[in-house]
């Protein structure tokens, strides 16, 4: 699996507008799709046959979620929003 290139993040940028208007949360996109929090790696994509799929820490380890689907977007916004405010 490997980091999501331009064109991959090109197909989520309605997904990233939305994790950039998280004002308040303390994230910081270091590069396209690339978030960090306190200094830590937090939130990027990969890619591979499968699909687009983030990658989240939620404490000291990485969630990966699959992004094929608005369900499966839902989903990881939902899960974003409850580790940010954590």
């Amino acid at each position: 699996m490997k980091h999501a290139d331009s064109a991959a993040l090109d197909r989520l940028e309605p997904l990233l507008a939305e994790i950039r208007q998280l004002a308040g949360t303390g994230l910081k996109e270091r590069a396209r799709g690339v978030f960090y929090r306190q200094s830590r790696a937090f939130l990027h994509f990969h890619t591979d046959p499968a699909g687009l799929f983030a990658d989240l820490r939620r404490g000291e380890a990485f969630e990966r979620f699959p992004l094929a689907c608005a369900a499966e977007r839902s989903r990881f916004l939902a899960a974003l929003r409850e580790t940010l405010r954590a």
